[in-house]
């Protein structure tokens, strides 16, 4: 396979399976709970969407100041205003091809404020790094807050306390054997792998090293916190939903967040994925598909109109570029 196939596989295949899975979820639901879900979207409270949005746009900017907290320490120092529309051209163009938008940030970020570009993409992918492990600590808090539901759960599906320890063993044994061998293999795709590793723990450790990591650290929390209750505030969309609790509608946050990173923004699999994890709370299909519909759509659109804004004031604020 040449490597011109490969990035339009990479390009399409997310794509095409973004829009099975919304014909899928048409499919498997009756006329009946189609209109349903329809009404519930059109009848969504938009006091309740716009705070989320709101929340959301207040997530981005704290994220383009906590990015000249990881650029300080290179010797750059770039304006918030011109992070906060890079930010949003990133988002957007996500939505079009997958990990684009770490790309175009690297680059923008070049040709606005004259950061080199792999400097510029080493503090992205630092980034990434910290959200990731806060996205692990918050499906860790989901879990422990939910456990015995989520047991019970299992339990209906035929997957007992036993098997489900049995699976977590050897989930972690197979971790294990995987570590050893990467450490031990001198194989080309192995040295890869430890050389990603070992950039991965290097710009966490990089966070410790920073003047102002305390604000970075606090930024970090308020981001993920954003994320959390522009979450939770759509709960009051939907009347079904509205007395789920903050760790209930957690577990369903977690099931969105991981679909969002398989499709483009989550087309088609969010609400599937969000509907399933309310599911197991005893929120009927049709709610829950109407909670995540209204999420994602609200949030998206939001992410294309200030996206597309960006794409437009960036080279106008910044014509000597």
């Amino acid at each position: 396979m040449t490597k011109k196939l490969k990035k339009i596989l990479k390009i399409i295949l997310p794509i095409a399976l973004g829009v099975f899975l919304v014909w899928y979820s048409y499919r498997i639901t009756s006329e009946e709970d189609r209109i349903q879900i329809i009404r519930y979207i059109k009848e969504a409270d938009l006091f309740w969407v716009g705070i989320s949005v709101f929340i959301g746009v207040l997530s981005h900017i704290s994220r383009a100041i906590r990015w000249n907290y990881l650029l300080e320490p290179l010797g750059y120092a770039p304006k918030v205003t011109n992070n906060i529309f890079i930010i949003l051209m990133a988002y957007f163009a996500n939505l079009g091809i997958p990990r684009s938008g770490e790309v175009l940030r690297a680059t923008a970020l070049a040709t606005y404020e004259d950061v080199p570009f792999q400097k510029g993409f080493g503090t992205i992918v630092t980034e990434r790094v910290v959200d990731l492990l806060m996205l692990l600590l918050i499906v860790l808090i989901a879990l422990f807050s939910q456990t015995d539901i989520i047991l019970a759960f299992l339990n209906e599906k035929g997957v007992g306390l036993t098997t489900t320890l049995i699976l977590l063993c050897a989930g972690f044994i197979g971790l294990l054997l995987i570590m050893g061998f990467l450490k031990r293999s001198s194989s080309r795709f192995a040295i890869k792998v430890r050389d990603f590793m070992k950039g991965l723990l290097d710009g966490v450790l990089s966070i410790f090293k920073m003047k102002h990591k305390w604000n970075f650290v606090l930024h970090t929390v308020f981001i993920w916190s954003a994320y959390v209750l522009m979450f939770w505030v759509i709960k009051f969309t939907v009347p079904e939903t509205i007395d789920l609790s903050f760790g209930q509608l957690l577990v369903a946050f977690v099931g969105g967040a991981f679909a969002m990173s398989t499709t483009n923004g989550g087309i088609g699999l969010y609400p599937i994925a969000v509907s399933k994890s309310l599911n197991i709370f005893g929120i009927t299909a049709v709610s829950g598909n109407a909670f995540g519909w209204i999420m994602w759509i609200s949030q998206t659109l939001m992410v294309v109109f200030f996206g597309a804004i960006s794409f437009l004031l960036l080279p106008l604020l910044n014509r000597n570029k």
